[in-house]
């Protein structure tokens, strides 16, 4: 049988001595120039980008939405490839659900990563295919890192509870198979730490962290459960280097290294 992701996992960020999830946001009007010329331009970059940062990378998270194209799927798929080559699993940043044939064909998704990035806001029956899939990490948005996320998201219920936190207490209860995490912005660290309380066991995927200026802080004090997590930065990492043309790898693997860093002043003094 596969290893779980969460042990997976939790291997990954004992052997790299890292949370740092890195976001493979593979904008091609960000990729440099030279890379244009190439067949894949999305596949170059991603794979100088991984040789620069994966001893530093607990796990790679690309977006879908820089690859729903014919190129970008293979591009993706190269990717994905790459990665586990380098030993580093995959998370697909992809938001999906939706009910019966369509969120079990989003589903298969699966075949192809780790984990995934899951809507809760259509109900379990949305999610049950994903859910049921035990080898592989399940992320269920519960309190995003945009400004907006509050317009539902903070809304009070009758019960006195949150969305978010209704969301928290049903994907602990969703999560039968241990492979449940959730998704908390680091820019909203005292939802954090709330959500934390509430729900101990469950990993959390932080986002926020690098170009929208998230609590690096609170992310690791609250988005580790028994020291497995991930502390994502995109931007802030595989665009460091954006200015340097062809050394633009570089900067990547800088900004890797510093947020690992970073977040290991705090992981060390738990």
């Amino acid at each position: 049988m596969a290893q779980a992701f969460f042990e997976r996992l939790a291997d990954r960020i004992q052997q790299t001595d890292s949370v740092v999830s890195v976001g493979l946001d593979s904008d091609l009007s960000r990729i440099p120039d030279h890379l244009h010329e190439k067949d894949l331009p999305r596949w170059a970059f991603n794979r100088r980008i991984i040789d620069a940062t994966h001893e530093h990378a607990a796990c790679y998270k690309p977006n879908a939405a820089f690859y729903e194209d014919t190129d970008g799927w293979r591009a993706l798929r190269e990717t994905i490839a790459y990665a586990h080559g380098k030993d580093v699993p995959v998370l697909l940043d992809a938001k999906r659900a939706d009910i019966g044939n369509t969120t079990r064909q989003y589903a298969k998704l699966l075949d192809e990563v780790d984990a995934i990035t899951v809507n809760p806001y259509m109900g379990r029956d949305s999610l049950q295919p994903f859910l049921d899939r035990a080898e592989k990490g399940v992320f269920i948005l519960c309190r995003t890192s945009n400004p907006g996320g509050e317009d539902l998201q903070d809304l009070e219920l009758d019960s006195g509870e949150r969305v978010y936190e209704r969301v928290a207490a049903l994907a602990d209860l969703w999560n039968r198979n241990d492979n449940v995490g959730l998704v908390v912005g680091a820019t909203a660290p005292d939802e954090l730490e709330s959500i934390r309380e509430q729900v101990p066991d469950l990993p959390f995927l932080v986002p926020g962290i690098g170009a929208q200026g998230g609590d690096a802080e609170a992310a690791v004090e609250f988005g580790l459960a028994d020291g497995v997590g991930l502390v994502n930065s995109s931007r802030g990492i595989i665009f460091a280097g954006e200015d340097n043309g062809e050394e633009f790898a570089r900067g990547a693997g800088d900004a890797a290294r510093r947020l690992k860093k970073r977040l290991n002043q705090y992981r060390d003094s738990q």
